[in-house]
């Protein structure tokens, strides 16, 4: 792990979970199906759907949850350009809509690569969410139905999002500063 620090908060906690139910009224629309389920890409999405979870439950929505660990990083800080799954889910997800929800979205390989295999297992439609969107790294052409916050091309941590597997716990999202 490159030295670092952690000194400049992007994000608060209050701000996430103002966002947060915004995010949960937009999508109650889409999150009404009698075959609904949610979808997590784990890790980083892990906090972020369980909040989305319980706020959609406030709202009468019961979906199944599963998680899909999918890899495109390793433990740099830079995506290797190759997707792969890790770990499948388990869920049949058959002519279910389903919502994919990820921390962050930013070259695009994620996302796009995910929506795909969900439809190959045969979704009947698949929604997705991402908490933070870096527009300015996109190299695949794909946009996620509901964005949390826009976020310049920093790297940053906290509510799930990590470097090198440390950070995740942290309630807000900073930016990481690297020294040399």
């Amino acid at each position: 792990m490159k030295p670092h620090h952690i000194r400049e908060v992007l994000i608060s906690a209050e701000t996430i979970a103002q966002r947060v139910d915004e995010l949960v009224r937009d999508m109650q629309a889409a999150c009404r199906s009698d075959n609904f389920v949610m979808i997590g890409i784990l890790r980083g999405s892990f906090i972020f759907l369980a909040d989305l979870a319980r706020d959609l439950y406030q709202h009468g929505v019961r979906p199944r949850i599963d998680f899909l660990t999918i890899e495109s990083y390793g433990s740099g800080t830079e995506s290797s350009g190759e997707v792969r799954v890790v770990k499948d889910i388990r869920m049949d997800v058959n002519s279910a809509d389903v919502m994919l929800v990820d921390d962050i979205l930013d070259t695009g390989r994620t996302l796009s690569f995910a929506t795909q295999h969900l439809l190959q297992k045969g979704a009947r439609s698949v929604k997705t969410v991402a908490l933070l969107d870096k527009p300015s790294r996109r190299v695949i052409p794909f946009e996620a139905d509901f964005v949390g916050f826009t976020v310049p091309d920093e790297f940053v941590v906290g509510y799930g999002l990590d470097y090198d597997s440390f950070y995740r716990e942290l309630p807000y999202i900073a930016k990481v500063t690297f020294t040399t």
